[in-house]
């Protein structure tokens, strides 16, 4: 098994007062061919203000900052703290022109690279499986 992978940018989180969106870069723009019909996307990026060993090697959190809520592994929290810096979030497509996703609102930094995109579609399970900590 390989023990190191390479990741490359395919565009950064930009922000800018209430207005978010993706600006992918332009070796990338033809997959976004048949994006403007979807509502909603998922969105893979880098969490690269956090890109030290020392976070890197944070495997427990209080979620949400909170010292009130449970010590928890990151693998069970949304912690920028983790040993490969992926964030993941859901955003809704305001629109699509040139190279620019416009979305709502993203929970990644100005400058965050962008590293996956993928559509969102709904999964046919229904929400009442779905079952979550009581700190959630």
């Amino acid at each position: 098994m390989v023990d190191a992978y390479t990741i490359h940018p395919i565009g950064l989180i930009r922000k800018k007062d209430d207005t978010a969106w993706i600006e992918i870069f332009a070796e990338y723009r033809e997959a976004m061919l048949g994006l403007a019909g979807f509502s909603h996307i998922h969105v893979f990026f880098w969490f690269h203000e956090n890109d030290t060993a020392e976070l890197r090697r944070t495997l427990q959190v209080h979620p949400r900052k909170d010292p009130s809520n449970p010590l928890t592994g990151v693998f069970a929290t949304h912690s920028p703290k983790r040993p490969n810096l992926i964030g993941l979030t859901r955003c809704r497509i305001r629109g699509v022109e040139g190279n620019r996703i416009a979305i709502d609102a993203i929970d990644a930094r100005d400058g965050s690279p962008v590293i996956d995109i993928k559509c969102f579609i709904p999964d046919a399970q229904p929400l009442a499986d779905v079952r979550l900590p009581d700190w959630v």
